[in-house]
């Protein structure tokens, strides 16, 4: 039974990355790719501060990730991805244009 499992799987796996690669998939996981890699510039900036801090870069990964998986759900017409990235979108460059206007004072996040 375990075996079928592992076999069912295998199968899935090799059928959703193998045979139905294309363009868009490839897409999707750069896009994926690019808004996780927030997370290691948000660890990366609070190691090298010694507490944590939330650098703008992280919101430029964002805005940059959630833009590209918001496309990829448009073309792939998942509700549930545009749904996400659409709202999440405007939070991100809502951040980005609050921090572009206070640009001579830091975050909040980063004073405390």
């Amino acid at each position: 039974m375990i075996i079928q499992y592992g076999q069912a799987l295998s199968n899935y796996f090799y059928d959703v990355f193998v045979a139905k690669f294309d363009f868009w998939l490839a897409f999707g996981l750069i896009a994926q790719l690019f808004f996780t890699a927030r997370f290691l510039v948000q660890w990366i900036a609070s190691e090298r501060a010694g507490n944590s801090v939330v650098p703008i870069a992280f919101w430029f990964c964002s805005m940059g990730g959630g833009l590209m998986t918001l496309v990829y759900g448009v073309v792939k017409r998942e509700p549930v991805i545009i749904m996400g990235q659409l709202f999440a979108t405007i939070i991100y460059l809502r951040n980005i244009m609050l921090i572009v206007k206070n640009r001579g004072s830091a975050s909040k996040t980063l004073d405390r």
